[in-house]
C-alpha cells in the first residue's frame, strides 16, 4: 500500500491541497508589507526608469529561471531580446537569439496579459517559445503538445545507479489533470495571490505535462498569478533569481512535498520566504537601475564607440560597487578582445570624457579606474 501511494498525486483526495493559514499569517503579512513598499517605489518611477528596471529585472528572471535547469543564457542576448520587444534602440552590442526571444516573449505575455485566462492554447504557445527548434539539446521533443506515453520521471545518478526522485501521473490521465488544473487556475478561488502562486507552481510541477520545460513554465505560471493579484504589468522583483540562489533547498522541498501528503504548509512557507527575500534584494537592484539611468542621462551628449559602451554597461550591470578592483587595461582588453595598447587609449579617452576616474592610490601598471558617480 505504501509503494502504491508513494507520490502526492496518488493520494485519495488529490488534488485537494490543504494548508494551515494561521501558521502562515505572519509571513503573509510580511509579504504584503514589502509588496506595498515596492508598489510605492513603482508609482514614483518615471517611464524611463521603469523601462530600465523592466530590462534589468526581466533579464534576471530569464537568466535565472533558465540557469535553474542548467541552461546558460547570455545577458547581452537577453537584453537585446527585451529591447527588441520594447521597440527601443539597443545601445548595447549583444544580439538576440531564438532562445532568448522565446523566454522574453513568455515573460512579456504573462505580465502584460495577466487578466487574460491561461488556457491550453496559450500554454502551448509558451512551450513552443521555449523550444523554437523543436529540440531540447540534441533530443527532439514534443513541442506545443503534452508528453507521450513513456513514464515521466525525474532521475539523477549514473546509468545503473539511477535514483528516481519523482514520477509524474501517467499520460492516460494527463488531459483530465491539466483541464482540472487550468479550470482552477482561472477562477477567483484564493484570498492570497502569493498562496495561489505557490499552489499553482507545485501543482504544475507534479503534473509535469511536457517532455521538457516544466520547471520554467511552473515558475512562469507562478509569476503570472503574482502579476494578476498585484494588478501590475511589471513587478520590481525576480522570484526566479531568488529560487536560483536557493536552488538546493528548492529541489529538496519540492521532492519532500511531492512525496508527502496533501498538506502543503511547509512548501507554501518556503515559497513565501523566497518572495520576501526576492523583494528585499530588489532594493539594491532598483538603486542600481536608478544610478544607471542617471549615469547615461548625464553623459547623453558624449559619443563613445561600441567597445567603450560595452565596458561601461558591464560595470553598470554588475554594480559600480561590485566591480572588484575597478577597470584596468587588462580587464578592458579581456572584455572587448582588443590589444592592450588599444585598451589603454580607449580608457584614457573615457577619462578625458569624464566617464571614469582614477582610483586613488593606483598608478603605473597597476592603475585602475572607477565610474564617475558624482551625478
Amino acid at each position: 500500500m505504501e509503494a502504491k501511494h508513494k507520490y502526492i498525486w496518488q493520494k485519495k483526495n488529490w488534488p485537494n491541497f490543504n494548508y494551515d493559514k494561521e501558521n502562515l499569517m505572519d509571513l503573509l503579512l510580511e509579504v504584503n508589507h514589502h509588496q506595498g513598499i515596492l508598489k510605492g517605489i513603482y508609482s514614483m518611477m518615471n517611464k524611463e526608469y521603469l523601462q530600465e528596471a523592466t530590462t534589468d529585472i526581466m533579464s534576471n528572471d530569464a537568466i535565472n529561471t533558465s540557469a535553474i535547469e542548467g541552461e546558460i543564457l547570455s545577458r547581452d542576448s537577453v537584453r537585446s531580446s527585451i529591447f527588441k520587444k520594447l521597440g527601443v534602440k539597443n545601445r548595447e552590442t549583444g544580439k538576440s537569439t531564438p532562445q532568448t526571444d522565446g523566454i522574453v516573449e513568455i515573460l512579456f505575455d504573462l505580465s502584460n496579459k495577466y487578466n487574460t485566462p491561461l488556457d491550453k492554447k496559450r500554454l502551448f504557445s509558451w512551450h513552443a517559445a521555449l523550444f523554437p527548434t523543436g529540440y531540447s539539446g540534441l533530443q527532439k521533443i514534443n513541442v506545443a503538445s503534452y508528453r507521450g506515453y513513456e513514464p515521466m520521471r525525474i532521475v539523477s545518478g549514473a546509468i545503473g545507479r539511477e535514483k528516481i526522485h519523482f514520477e509524474a501521473p501517467p499520460r492516460d490521465v494527463l488531459d483530465k489533470e491539466m483541464d482540472h488544473f487550468l479550470n482552477w487556475l482561472n477562477k477567483e478561488n484564493e484570498n492570497y495571490g502569493v498562496v495561489k502562486s505557490a499552489i499553482a507552481h507545485l501543482w504544475f510541477v507534479v503534473i509535469h505535462p511536457f517532455d521538457d520545460g516544466n520547471g520554467r513554465l511552473a515558475r512562469a505560471i507562478g509569476d503570472y498569478i503574482l502579476s494578476k493579484y498585484e494588478k501590475q504589468k511589471f513587478r520590481l522583483y525576480s522570484l526566479s533569481s531568488q529560487i536560483n540562489e536557493d536552488k538546493k533547498s528548492y529541489y529538496e522541498i519540492l521532492e519532500k512535498t511531492t512525496k508527502g501528503d496533501l498538506s502543503i504548509t511547509l512548501w507554501i512557507k518556503w515559497y513565501l520566504v523566497a518572495i520576501i527575500k526576492a523583494i528585499k534584494n530588489s532594493k539594491q537592484l532598483v538603486d542600481k537601475v536608478l544610478f544607471k539611468t542617471k549615469y547615461w542621462n548625464y553623459f547623453t551628449n558624449t559619443v563613445l564607440n561600441s567597445r567603450q559602451k560595452k565596458v561601461i554597461n558591464k560595470i553598470l550591470e554588475i554594480g559600480k560597487n561590485n566591480f572588484e578592483g575597478g577597470i584596468n587595461t587588462r580587464k578592458y582588453a579581456s572584455i572587448t578582445k582588443v590589444s592592450k595598447p588599444t585598451a589603454a587609449r580607449e580608457l584614457i579617452d573615457l577619462v578625458q570624457k569624464g566617464y571614469i576616474v582614477q582610483i586613488a592610490g593606483t598608478k603605473g601598471r597597476n592603475i585602475s579606474y572607477k565610474l564617475f558617480d558624482n551625478i
